[in-house]
């Protein structure tokens, strides 16, 4: 079992340091008042080329469209992580809670990685507490989808987050 996942995305330096600490060129940060947008390329990645992430604080989520090269397609519109999200000045700090959703518009919503985060609060990698937060939002998250028709953007405007994406269109 590993520790959960740290990511450093410094808005100043328009840099984004992924878990291993390899750090990465952002093309465009967008701050807003429910929280921070990114766009970057994805070098050395097959499966895909680009991603657009949403950070969430309130909700606890992170909401990744990923740019699937030919070939790696997959069946899903959008991946939300269940995370923990600090923030020091121009910083964000992203811990990874494990759980993550793949989500279909439309369709439904899958939950992936429960048995990850049992084994890290088990081991101790995660506080009971954390743990238990992950598990909340993660069910909060999925009734929320499956009450708005598994619509994201449905779903967020009733909480007043209005996400924009560059290849989804508002709204869609």
């Amino acid at each position: 079992m590993h520790p959960p996942k740290r990511e450093r995305f410094d808005v100043a330096a328009r840099t984004n340091t992924d878990p291993k600490g390899i750090v990465r060129e952002v093309e465009e940060y967008r701050r807003t008042p429910f929280g921070l947008y990114l766009a970057r390329p994805t070098p050395g990645r097959r499966q895909f080329h680009y991603l657009e992430s949403w950070l969430l604080p309130a909700l606890g989520l992170r909401v990744t469209d990923f740019w699937f090269s030919p070939g790696h397609e997959r069946d899903q519109d959008f991946y939300l992580d269940v995370v923990s999200i600090e923030t020091e000045g121009d910083t964000w700090l992203v811990t990874d809670l494990y759980l993550d959703l793949v989500l279909r518009e439309g369709k439904g919503v899958e939950v992936l990685d429960t048995d990850e985060l049992l084994a890290a609060a088990e081991g101790g990698l995660v506080p009971r507490e954390q743990a238990c937060r992950a598990l909340e939002t993660a069910y909060a998250t999925v009734d929320a989808l499956a009450s708005h028709g598994y619509d994201l953007a449905r779903w967020l405007s009733t909480v007043d987050i209005s996400l924009s994406w560059r290849r989804h269109p508002p709204n869609g």
